[in-house]
């Protein structure tokens, strides 16, 4: 029988803007289990473990590892107590090698110098013992995102992991990718590693996980054996409420091309071709979904469609009008919305209040702006209404955006663009980290512009999201346009996986009889 490693007893966390993000919370982990963690956003499950890890504080509650209590005031304490980290976003050094970043911080030193030689030995014998096939001498920035992945892995377990927090970690794998993941997350289970495993795809957590752990608005309402729960019953507790997995839509009717891209092609700083000849277009009333594991091209184009970057070559049409040389405001005019992948670089102001944030596109306008003065009275009217219609966790429109839990976040991203009359809506990732019930309510709302005759581009690393809501669909790999698929219902989770990963590619012959019939 499985003894219980890991008890977190009561844990209470109030941050200083009153928001209670934990409430008494008690989480236990068996050892040699994979344990899931779920929520919706705001739930507290974050901050639950980032209070494991050392990166917040409680008001109240313990912590017991082994039947110890312990105190785990920082990363080096919860390091130190055998507990690791790995983050939706990765902490790695792009310019270093694999080996480099592996040993970063506890470099093995020779005549007071680090001994590169012994790192690579290192992390060759660390890949060998895991079977986390990685090439130490690897530049990380030179990797896939699931190779990368490793890396992290393979850093925590440097350090002495024994139970290891990995939070939403197939966020970007494909379906070959998450399958060898879970594979290996299997072994380092048999081999003694607990796993704590922080996923809004109920599938996978049903897929891989032994218990889930339910919390919503703070507080866990269940833990239960995976095998005895349905994914409608899971997101039923997370929400509190009944919520439709499945995305319901009627067949598009296309009309007239609102986006047109020609002929388009990009040179990053580095020299490197990171977009080739790149054509498509995007109709009024339809969805185009652009598939692909991250890095292969598909942030430059969003960039150069949204006015972020400029093409070496081609052309981009926004309702006839070309776009190359405008300014962002420009586009913006020409009926554009931009839900961006970096909702904190490039989708908020995180200084600024959720009310700032949502006008930040229309203040300038005559309905909001009397000249000297703003007109505060339709401001407030509006953010209430779009702060209550999307759903917004907050204390009032006047909180600061950074105060939100980062699904939150994108919902003031989301209302902002989805209420500013769009003819073109750019959305990349734009359900990403975000919990079911957010995501039910964004995937309809996506529809519902699409049938009021919005042309949308939607780039997704989740599979599931992108074949569900597409209407057609083109993958992208090393830069280019690999296929094409007129209808996205006909193909299937693992063909799209291959073309993703370069393994498949059609012919030039083939996209352009599709793109252009």
């Amino acid at each position: 029988m499985k003894f219980e490693v890991l008890k977190m007893e009561n844990i209470t966390k109030v941050y200083p803007n009153g928001i209670v993000a934990n409430k008494g919370v008690n989480f236990s982990v068996k050892g040699g289990e994979i344990h899931a963690l779920v929520g919706e956003n705001g739930a507290g499950k974050t901050t639950l473990m980032k209070i494991l890890f050392g990166l917040e504080h409680p008001e109240e509650g313990a912590i017991y590892i082994n039947g110890n209590r312990v105190s785990i005031n920082s990363p080096i304490d919860a390091i130190k107590n055998g507990v690791g980290m790995v983050h939706q976003h990765f902490m790695l050094v792009p310019s270093l090698t694999v080996a480099e970043n592996i040993i970063l911080g506890v470099e093995p030193q020779k005549n007071g110098f680090i001994n590169f030689k012994k790192a690579l030995e290192i992390t060759q014998a660390l890949s060998e013992k895991y079977n986390l096939n990685v090439d130490p001498k690897a530049v990380v920035e030179d990797l896939p995102v699931g190779m990368k992945q490793k890396v992290e892995i393979l850093k925590a377990l440097l350090r002495g992991a024994k139970i290891l927090i990995l939070d939403e970690p197939t966020a970007v794998l494909t379906p070959q990718e998450t399958e060898e993941l879970f594979n290996q997350l299997i072994q380092l289970r048999n081999n003694g590693h607990t796993i704590i495993f922080i996923s809004h795809k109920l599938n996978e957590v049903k897929q891989i996980s032994e218990r889930v752990t339910i919390m919503r608005n703070g507080r866990n309402v269940g833990v239960f054996n995976t095998v005895d729960i349905s994914e409608q019953d899971i997101s039923k507790l997370m929400v509190g409420r009944d919520v439709i997995l499945k995305i319901e839509k009627t067949k598009s009717k296309p009309e007239d091309v609102i986006l047109s891209v020609k002929n388009l092609s990009y040179i990053n700083e580095a020299g490197k071709v990171v977009l080739k000849n790149i054509n498509f277009n995007v109709r009024k009333g339809e969805i185009l979904g652009v598939a692909g594991v991250e890095g292969n091209g598909q942030r430059e184009l969003v960039e150069i469609i949204t006015g972020l970057r400029k093409p070496d070559k081609g052309e981009v049409k926004i309702n006839g009008h070309q776009i190359n040389y405008l300014t962002i405001k420009k586009i913006r005019e020409l009926g554009t919305s931009h839900i961006p992948e970096d909702r904190m670089t490039y989708g908020v102001a995180a200084d600024a209040s959720i009310m700032e944030n949502l006008v930040s596109d229309r203040f300038e306008k005559r309905e909001f702006n009397r000249g000297v003065f703003m007109d505060i009275k339709k401001i407030n009217n509006l953010s209430n209404q779009l702060v209550k219609e999307f759903g917004i966790n907050c204390s009032s429109p006047n909180q600061k955006v950074k105060m939100l839990s980062g699904g939150n976040i994108q919902k003031v991203v989301v209302a902002r663009e989805f209420s500013s009359n769009p003819k073109l809506l750019i959305a990349n990732q734009p359900t990403r980290g975000i919990d079911v019930g957010a995501t039910e309510f964004i995937h309809k709302r996506i529809v519902e512009l699409r049938d009021k005759g919005v042309a949308i581009l939607l780039i997704s690393a989740d599979l599931n999201e992108v074949m569900e809501l597409s209407d057609s669909l083109i993958v992208m790999f090393g830069g280019e346009i690999v296929a094409y698929f007129e209808d996205a219902s006909k193909v299937t989770e693992e063909e799209l996986g291959a073309y993703m990963l370069g393994l498949k590619k059609q012919s030039l012959e083939e996209i352009r009889r599709v793109l252009y019939a």
